[in-house]
This record gives C-alpha cells, structure tokens and sequence, in this order.
C-alpha cells in the first residue's frame, strides 16, 4: 500500500514538472520571431498543438492553463510582452480570443493518433489550429468591430506559416507518439 501511495506521489511530482516546463517552452517559443512574410512567425501554435500531441490532453491543457495564468498574473510570457503592457490589460486586447483558442487547439491535437494515416492527421492538425483562429476573430471583431477586415488582420497575413507548421507537425506526430509513452 506505501508503494502505491509513493508511486502516485511521483507521477504527481512527474505531472506537475512536465506542466511547468511545458509552460517554460511555451513561453520561449511565443519569444523566439522567426523572419517570415508577410509577418515574422513565433512558434506558439506549433508548441501549442506539439504539447497536446506529446501530452495528451489533461496535461496539455494543464499546461497551457499554466501558461494563460502566469500572463493573466503579470508575467512577461505573451508574445510582445513586456513591451505593448502585461498582465488582464494585454491578455484582454487583440490576441486574447487566439490566447484561449491554444486551450482548445492542444485539446482536439490530443485525439491524434498513431494508427492515423497521414492525411487524418493533417485534416486534424487544420482542425485544431482552426480553433485558435476562430476564437480569435470572434473576439478581434467584438473588439475592433465587424466593420473592419477581420480575416484580412487576423488570420490571413499567418496562413502561410501555419501551413508550415501543421506540415512539419504532421511529418513528426508519429514520432511524437512513440515518445508519448515515456512521459
């Protein structure tokens, strides 16, 4: 009954740095710009949709809430943070209906799985990253008003990146898979 007792208290301890340094990568990857046209690229959506591949979804989610509650509280996580203000002001500008989409990108990402073919995988990956910029539209337009070119600011100028990144995603999760059961 103690082994029982200490190995559930172990993969706790497993659990809970796995969320913290998930959030850590999170972090760095919405850091790191990436020249690209006709805007430069951050890594977030990719790290987003990998975490639940990896993770599965509790942890992933987990993972990402940590991420949203370290900027919410005031750290500079949020791409262009500290520079355009931290904490509720920035998550509650421009970007936080993509902010919450990464909580449901990194849930539907989790369903991919080994036995997948390549194309389901794609076709998941689409639907996934799709869930970011649905929700960021929606709250984009409920902040800067349906009148203006929402699609054209907010989804179209990082299409072409996120083609990339499902592409590359959808070449490793295989890979991502194998390692899964490790983690």
């Amino acid at each position: 009954m103690e082994l029982i007792k200490q190995n559930s208290h172990l993969k706790i301890i497993k659990s809970l740095l796995i969320i913290f340094l998930g959030s850590l990568i999170l972090t760095i990857s919405a850091k790191i710009k990436i020249p690209f046209y006709p805007v430069p690229m951050t890594m977030q959506t990719f790290v987003v949709l990998f975490l639940g591949i990896s993770l599965g979804y509790k942890v992933a989610l987990a993972t990402v809430s940590l991420y949203l509650l370290e900027g919410i509280i005031g750290l500079p996580v949020f791409s262009n943070t500290p520079e355009r203000g931290i904490g509720l002001v920035y998550f509650t500008g421009p970007t936080m209906g993509y902010l919450i989409g990464f909580l449901f990108a990194c849930f539907f990402a989790s369903f991919i799985n080994k036995s997948d073919n390549y194309l389901t995988i794609y076709f998941k990956l689409i639907l996934s990253v799709s869930s970011i910029y649905i929700l960021g539209i929606l709250w984009l337009g409920t902040l800067i008003g349906w009148d203006k070119p929402i699609f054209e600011l907010g989804v179209m100028p990082f299409l072409i990146a996120e083609i990339f990144k499902i592409a590359l995603l959808t070449v490793i999760s295989k890979k991502i898979l194998t390692l899964r059961r490790f983690i």
